[in-house]
């Protein structure tokens, strides 16, 4: 029977510049009118406006039939179910129950309880978590697919903790002010209030109209939540030829740079017959027959003196080095 209260599905939704809100629903039960209040998912609002497939207005719209409604206050979700109410503030008591069950679910989702075992890796990993809102579910859902298919090791994690149709308000601030989130605008940004309340909460909101330059950015913050890998540069190599005692700084090696540069102040080691002698020791005097240097160059002569450290023999090899941050791929 097509009579009773109208119980259905939105099928779609999205954010019309001109209309405001707009959802395409599927009636399942009962007849849905002009005039109705209506409940889908969190949205609320009073049926202002019904559109059949050919564009055409009509009053009434029974089960098995596909309507535009317009008079949302906000975009309700795709998929999300629809119910006729008695009246505007019931319909509002209803989407705002909703809201806040929805809320409180991605807030637990969003602070799940740690493991021992993730305890324990924590320290390893890094989470990005994202809220994505767009102006119509299917952009939303092909940045959410091309974002779950980034792969930048498993160093790092990216979330979706939320996502939806419409403008961005304060509850996305809310949650993503409780779980340490950034929120993502495709084509829609929060009203001026609601980017003051971001603001105050420090929650960063980024905006975007197009998918790739999103995903492009995303990719860049999770790699830049990988823990910086570091390599070691030989800088240049001396070749002790001599070694003298000075009473300000200890012994003197009198090298020949076999190779590159030696720089005053440098990381280096001594090596014997290629094995290491002394590891983690500094350049503490550089000299040039008797004037101070801070670089000698390869195939020059120069003094150094390694501080505290005497294990030192004519033939050893003094190796200056660097540790550089890697670049990634």
């Amino acid at each position: 029977m097509a009579d009773g209260i109208a119980r259905g599905v939105a099928i779609e939704a999205n954010l019309d510049k001109g209309r405001g809100p707009v959802a395409t629903v599927l009636v399942q039960r009962g007849t849905l009118h002009v005039g109705d209040a209506i409940v889908a998912g969190g949205a609320y609002g009073r049926v202002r406006a019904m559109l059949d497939e050919h564009g055409e207005a009509v009053e009434v719209a029974g089960p098995s039939r596909p309507v535009q409604v317009l008079g949302f206050t906000s975009v309700p979700g795709a998929g999300d179910s629809f119910m006729v109410a008695e009246d505007d503030r019931t319909a509002r008591q209803i989407a705002e129950k909703r809201q806040l069950a929805s809320r409180n679910a991605s807030l637990a989702k969003a602070r799940k309880k740690v493991s021992l075992e993730d305890f324990l890796e924590q320290s390893k990993v890094s989470t990005l978590n994202l809220i994505l809102k767009g102006d119509v579910s299917g952009s939303v859902e092909a940045l959410e697919d091309a974002l779950v298919q980034l792969d930048v090791g498993t160093e790092v994690d990216l979330r979706v903790i939320h996502r939806g149709v419409g403008a961005i308000t304060k509850n996305d601030v809310t949650l993503a002010s409780a779980s340490t989130a950034v929120i993502i605008g495709f084509n829609v940004k929060p009203e001026p209030q609601t980017a003051i309340f971001a603001e105050h909460e420090g929650v960063e909101v980024k905006f975007y109209t197009v998918i790739y330059k999103a995903i492009e950015d995303i990719e860049a913050s999770l790699k830049g939540l990988l823990k910086p890998e570091f390599e070691e540069a030989v800088l240049g190599n001396a070749e002790i030829r001599d070694i003298f005692k000075s009473s300000k700084f200890g012994n003197i090696a009198g090298c020949i740079v076999s190779d590159g540069n030696i720089r005053r102040n440098a990381k280096v080691r001594t090596m014997r017959a290629g094995v290491v002698i002394g590891e983690n020791l500094s350049i503490e005097s550089l000299r040039r027959f008797k004037d101070d240097a801070t670089e000698v160059r390869e195939g020059f002569e120069c003094g150094i003196g390694l501080g505290s450290f005497k294990d030192l023999q004519v033939g050893d090899v003094i190796q200056a080095y660097e540790i550089r941050e890697k670049k990634r791929a």
